[in-house]
């Protein structure tokens, strides 16, 4: 039979303890399965994967590495789900990316100021400090240097330049 792919590992000349090490070493290459829970058996040529995965994804995972990426035929599954196995992550990646985000530039030790959601206004606005800000109840509140805006506002368009919805009714 005619082969359609290109064989790269050569499985066909491989002793039963090579295809083993082969097919354990692509297994652990691989991120989405824990190999370390994976057992490979290999007897004339027939691969045999058992041990413990938390989701029939991964069960599919594994054995589609065997078979499609290393082009294995025989290959027998006996891998079990099991619930407990299932990997949690300790906290959702939302928060993850919060709690780094707000731990980012500290050295070692340091402990980041918790900021009460409440006093974000008062947060220090760095850019407001060195370059000004175009809001002018900023500017007061935090005593920055106001830039006038570069266009007008609606509330500043006079005569031929506002339109009458923009000018309002006292005009």
């Amino acid at each position: 039979m005619a082969r359609d792919f290109e064989d790269l590992h050569d499985i066909d000349d491989l002793s039963d303890d090579e295809l083993r090490d082969l097919v354990r070493d692509w297994l652990a290459q691989n991120e989405t399965i824990d190999a370390d829970d994976l057992v490979v058996r290999v007897e004339d040529g027939v691969v045999t994967l058992s041990g413990r995965v938390g989701t029939e994804a991964e069960q599919r995972i594994a054995e589609r590495l065997v078979t499609d990426s290393l082009g294995i035929t025989n290959v027998e599954n006996e891998i079990v789900v099991d619930a407990l196995r299932r990997a949690e992550s300790p906290e959702p990646i939302d928060q993850h990316l919060v709690e780094e985000e707000v731990h980012s530039g500290l050295l070692l030790g340091d402990r980041a100021e918790p900021q009460d959601p409440e006093a974000e206004h008062l947060a220090e606005d760095i850019d407001a400090a060195l370059f000004g800000t175009v809001d002018i109840h900023k500017s007061t509140e935090r005593g920055a240097s106001w830039n006038a805006p570069m266009t007008p506002t609606p509330e500043g368009l006079s005569g031929t330049d506002a339109s009458p919805a923009e000018m309002g009714e006292d005009h």
